[in-house]
């Protein structure tokens, strides 16, 4: 453009202080490198190579921490600090959040949790359906024998109460959870198959409402689990809606996972349009032997509802087994009442009968594992609840039968009869084809699905599934550094950036400046999980550090014992 007649020229120093002013506002004036020096940090670590979770590739750099954050990264190498750690050319990444972890419970027994430290886990996020909390004597009585088993005393009744007690007590890692819509069913219905009146959704609603404020992340429903499959969708539609009010999201094990799962798809969908919610899909998987190969339609499902703008995600263990309870296997109708009333059903020589014909009936009206099996003998016994029947974990159904002389369906029967129905198992059930095709899409990131545990006390007299071990280690050997089916930079960013994007963690997940540092420390090219079926309470190995929160919980390969966890709360947490 040229220059009107008479126009003056603006003067060069002028200019210049103008773009200096326009660079200060993009960058500082003095880089985070070049203050290094003017404050010491608590933590510098140096020779890393820097995976920092958004998949980008990695870089070389060190990293200081100060009061809990990455104060910087870059070439800190005359930076006062207050300790060192030599990464010496390993990967330097966020710590990992596991998306559905299960260790409301078994963190008050061990806060530690070194079954997740040493898998890199530094944040869980948990509540399936039933969450910790809200908590009503009726409740509390019912789920006795659990509390029992881990000898803990509900001695909270809400989620403030809940969460007091563990900041009070310290954890080894962040903690965030949903408000479970059985939770809140129960509270209201109890274990009947009922349908709630205007008034009594009103008081559910009311309690969402309570769990968002606070510090819950959304609504989580498990439709498989007697109570959860006596509501309707209706139901979850309007208990959704109120989660969505406080920025949450509607996460769920969905109604079913084998025969009925294109349906199952179709109603999360609709509840997170319906709700105006986003919807994550707990443990993605097709099950049963008739559905192998059915995860391409599932996917196209996903991308096709992502597609037409619903905010629908997913994640994944990455094991061909799943673990439940054994009394998934039963007919939701079966359930009504709860635990007590299903034993008496089966006792009963006329309903034992019938639900024997149903399990072995194909049906898209409720979740058959049975059907989804191939026989007895991929049902492993996993965490029995009385102390006699402990010689039967890591046993098949098959040989459990064979030892009692018995039909398997019977001794399906009988052991829940003789557990309370509490036994919990591994069923194989799952192509790893579909598997692994899970694992691969952009929108599935990673959950452990398993309480933290240790192999010592109580926690290590169970025999959990090898996941609760593996889950993060597993997915960097197996489907990174052996069968190259994701690259490191991906695998990382499924276990931080995405999950930290979805559940709106803004300060976590990546490593940047200004974030709190949850960061691990390990060799790619050793990193392992060592649990096995056979063996499951065998910690993983690899990690030289765990950092949470800046605090180290494993420093040079070994627990250290710090507590430095946070309740992490939701957008609609009000103090």
């Amino acid at each position: 453009m040229s220059r009107r007649h008479g126009a003056r020229r603006t003067p060069w120093a002028l200019r210049a202080r103008r773009a200096a002013a326009w660079l200060a506002l993009l960058w500082p004036a003095v880089s985070p490198v070049a203050q290094a020096g003017d404050e010491r940090f608590d933590l510098v670590i140096v020779h890393g190579r820097i995976i920092d979770g958004t998949g980008s590739p990695w870089y070389s750099g060190d990293l200081g921490i100060r009061d809990g954050r990455i104060a910087a990264i870059g070439n800190l190498e005359k930076a006062a600090r207050a300790k060192t750690i030599d990464a010496h050319g390993e990967v330097v990444a966020p710590g990992f959040i596991d998306m559905l972890g299960q260790s409301e419970l078994s963190i008050l027994v061990e806060p530690r949790v070194p079954s997740k430290i040493f898998q890199g886990i530094t944040t869980e996020i948990t509540g399936e359906g039933n969450s910790v909390a809200p908590l009503n004597d009726f409740i509390i009585q019912s789920d006795r024998k659990v509390y029992e088993h881990y000898g803990v005393t509900p001695d909270w009744r809400t989620l403030r109460q809940y969460f007091a007690r563990i900041e009070k007590q310290g954890i080894g890692i962040n903690f965030a959870t949903y408000i479970g819509a059985t939770s809140v069913r129960r509270m209201v219905l109890g274990d009947e198959d009922r349908q709630p009146t205007p008034e009594q959704l009103d008081e559910m609603k009311r309690l969402v409402q309570e769990g968002m404020r606070a510090g819950a992340v959304g609504l989580s429903s498990a439709l498989e689990y007697a109570p959860a499959p006596y509501a309707k969708t209706e139901e979850l539609i309007a208990l959704a809606g109120e989660a969505a009010k406080f920025g949450g999201i509607y996460a769920t094990h969905m109604r079913s996972e084998g025969d009925g799962i294109m349906a199952a798809l179709d109603e999360a969908i609709r509840i997170g349009r319906s709700a105006g919610i986003p919807v994550e899909v707990w443990h993605l998987k097709v099950a049963g032997r008739r559905n192998f190969g059915l995860m391409p339609a599932v996917v196209a499902k996903i991308d096709a509802a992502r597609a037409a703008g619903t905010d629908v995600s997913a994640n994944t263990y990455a094991y061909t087994a799943w673990e439940n309870g054994l009394s998934a296997f039963i007919p939701p109708w079966a359930h009504d009442g709860g635990n007590a009333k299903l034993a008496a059903r089966l006792h009963d020589p006329a309903l034992r009968k019938r639900i024997r014909e149903e399990i072995l009936r194909p049906s898209t009206e409720w979740d058959n594992e049975w059907d989804e099996i191939p026989g007895p003998e991929a049902v492993v016994v996993g965490v029995v609840h009385k102390a006699g029947l402990l010689p039967l974990q890591g046993k098949t159904l098959a040989e459990v039968a064979s030892k009692w002389k018995k039909d398997p369906i019977d001794t399906l029967f009988d052991l829940l009869i003789e557990d309370d129905a509490l036994t919990e198992v591994a069923v194989f059930g799952m192509s790893e084809a579909d598997v692994a095709l899970a694992l691969e899409q952009p929108w599935v990131s990673v959950d452990n699905d398993s309480s933290g545990t240790s192999p010592e006390g109580i926690l290590g007299k169970e025999h959990p599934h090898p996941r609760a071990y593996g889950t993060f280690p597993r997915v960097l050997r197996k489907y990174v550094r052996e069968e190259h089916k994701l690259t490191l930079e991906d695998a990382v960013r499924k276990f931080t950036a995405l999950p930290a994007q979805r559940m709106r963690l803004t300060d976590r997940g990546v490593l940047k400046q200004g974030v709190w540092a949850d960061l691990v420390i390990f060799d790619p090219t050793t990193i392992r999980d060592t649990a096995t079926y056979e063996s499951p309470n065998s910690l993983s190995q690899g990690m030289e550090y765990v950092l949470v929160n800046g605090v180290p919980v494993i420093d040079h390969g070994q627990m250290t014992g710090a507590l430095p966890g946070k309740v992490l709360r939701g957008a609609g947490y009000e103090p």
